[in-house]
């Protein structure tokens, strides 16, 4: 067993490094965040018709949004044993009327074309700088929220020990009737150190940056799709 396996084992046991879990989906988010943390919401339209949202939902759910940003990206199954474990809360349509009721248990695993697999709540995601085959000052992260309607889909990622913030950041994907195609990401996050306050007038403008990144990362060529 490899040094890399066993941390990424280890962090599976470990919980998210806050406590309002869920809290991007808030509609007054913006407004009112959890005590402590800065807000960020950046939202885009990246395409259009539904050509543009199949390869939209295949690339935001394989991490093609974070390498199409530039980064490098772990991801380490959910265990089987954990996959049970997971809850998945009540899902209301655009009226508050809920369509999905709650209940724990292992979803289906999805796979696209070429074979890839989406995530699944509790995966674990790390991302950071690509260098040969290592990735370097790595940003570890788990799936803690994962929604997927007909023309809607969201994720949520938990910031794990070891990530300079502490927070969440949320992907949500969606089309409109028009056929338009947009993201939104979403996030509230604060240091998770003492030392790095004096860092955040620079830390906020990097999440506006790299944010905007990941809006373009789904703007990308359609690559054809095998027969």
């Amino acid at each position: 067993m490899t040094a890399d396996t066993t941390r990424d084992r280890d962090r599976q046991l470990q919980p998210v490094t806050y406590a309002a879990v869920g809290a991007t989906q808030a509609p007054d988010l913006m407004q009112y965040p959890p005590t402590g943390y800065r807000p960020l919401e950046q939202r885009g339209r990246i395409g259009h018709g539904d050509a543009r949202w199949a390869y939209a939902v295949d690339e935001l759910l394989t991490g093609g949004v974070y390498r199409g940003a530039g980064m490098g990206v772990r991801i380490t199954p959910v265990t089987a044993g954990d996959a049970e474990l997971t809850y998945s809360h009540v899902e209301f349509d655009a009226a508050g009327e809920p369509v999905e009721p709650a209940h724990v248990g292992a979803s289906d695993e999805v796979y696209t074309a070429s074979g890839a697999r989406h995530l699944r709540p509790g995966d674990i995601v790390v991302v950071g700088l690509e260098v040969g085959s290592a990735l370097w000052l790595p940003l570890p992260g788990r799936v803690v929220l994962l929604e997927e309607a007909e023309r809607r889909v969201m994720y949520a990622v938990g910031t794990l020990p070891g990530h300079p913030f502490s927070g969440e950041e949320t992907f949500t994907l969606e089309q409109t009737d028009d056929g338009s195609v947009w993201l939104t990401v979403r996030s509230f996050a604060r240091p998770a150190a003492w030392w790095g306050w004096p860092l955040v007038p620079g830390l906020l403008l990097a999440r506006i940056l790299i944010a905007r990144r990941f809006l373009r990362a789904l703007m990308g060529t359609i690559s054809a799709q095998p027969a």
